[in-house]
């Protein structure tokens, strides 16, 4: 059951990092609004968003072929991490009890992270993965 759930885990994960790498590639004008709100505009530039978003679709399809985990499921933790910093008041307040500008939908982003570690954590112990050691 452990490897399928991880299984399971590797590939949702890696779905939702290539469904935003994705958008940045067709739809850039979107993934500026969302820079522009959430990500202080830092990558509001229309010329760099679908470079940005090819990177993310083969880092995206290496984690969910399991390929250069050691180097790959950091680079995934990392994009989700950016997501979940620039979300953070969601976390914090997720209602808007005292911080304006949330929204209970964000929380998630907390449980991306956290099965992102678990990935990290149980690398060892995937079997359906492409750079399985034998």
């Amino acid at each position: 059951m452990r490897p399928l759930a991880l299984l399971f885990l590797r590939i949702s994960i890696g779905l939702l990092v290539f469904l935003w790498g994705i958008d940045k590639i067709v739809d850039p004008e979107h993934a500026i609004r969302v820079s522009d709100n959430f990500y202080l505009g830092l990558l509001s530039l229309p010329s760099l968003l679908p470079l940005l978003g090819i990177g993310q679709v083969a880092v995206a399809l290496l984690a969910m072929a399991g390929l250069f985990r050691r180097f790959v499921d950091p680079m995934i933790l990392l994009i989700n991490l950016g997501s979940l910093l620039g979300v953070w008041r969601s976390i914090v307040d997720p209602w808007g009890w005292v911080l304006e500008g949330t929204n209970v939908l964000f929380f998630p982003s907390l449980i991306v992270v956290a099965g992102c570690l678990v990935l990290i954590a149980f690398q060892d112990e995937e079997r359906f993965v492409l750079d399985r050691r034998k």
